[in-house]
């Protein structure tokens, strides 16, 4: 019987209802979420969930930043869907809470629902709404109470959103970033880097 899974750009398979923390790479994370667009793509330019993500981890206590940075890793696996879409999902909603444990094994780091995190991706959601999504006139009761950053969004290319996703990784997390040798590189491009631009 076939077990479903995803195929990541690495080349590996990911079981969506069984993952294992040895299927998991930054790469591809860094590399699925760059090069989705949050709220189906409904923005008035590209916009990454990637670069949102690093956003929401820009804000938050720096014992909680590498949390934030990954707390949507799960969609590089699993896709973007719009949370009234999740509501209607309860298979997906349990499908999405495994992966993020796996992915809190993976990276020695606890994605449970944590409410700093929620209110710094609410922050960002504020943002992102005034924004990139201008015209919609929809009551968003989740951030009524919120205010945007001052800072204005300017939405990234996947290629430098996914640079950006690395470079923040490396340096939250306890894993060295791979050496500039060539022939390390070539050697570790797969595993860990989502595309050459990554290197800096």
């Amino acid at each position: 019987m076939n077990v479903p899974a995803v195929s990541t750009r690495s080349g590996r398979r990911v079981a969506l209802l069984n993952p294992s923390p040895a299927q998991i790479v930054i790469g591809d994370i860094a590399h699925g979420l760059a090069h989705q667009c949050r709220f189906n793509g409904q923005t008035n330019k590209f916009y990454s969930v990637a670069q949102h993500s690093v956003l929401v981890a820009s804000i938050l206590p720096r014992e909680l930043r590498l949390a934030g940075l990954l707390h949507d890793a799960s969609e590089a696996y699993l896709g973007d869907i719009v949370q009234p879409l999740k509501e209607l999902l309860p298979e997906y909603q349990t499908i999405e809470a495994n992966f993020c444990k796996v992915l809190g094994e993976r990276f020695n780091v606890n994605l449970q629902p944590n409410p700093a995190i929620h209110q710094a991706d609410l922050i960002v959601l504020a943002t992102e709404r005034r924004d990139l999504m201008p015209m919609d006139t929809a009551d968003w009761s989740c951030i009524a109470n919120i205010t945007p950053l001052s800072r204005r969004i300017k939405p990234l290319s996947p290629e430098a959103a996914a640079a950006q996703f690395m470079d923040l990784f490396f340096k939250l997390s306890k894993q060295p970033k791979p050496s500039k040798n060539p022939t390390l590189v070539k050697h570790l491009l797969n595993y860990l880097l989502p595309n050459r631009l990554s290197i800096s």
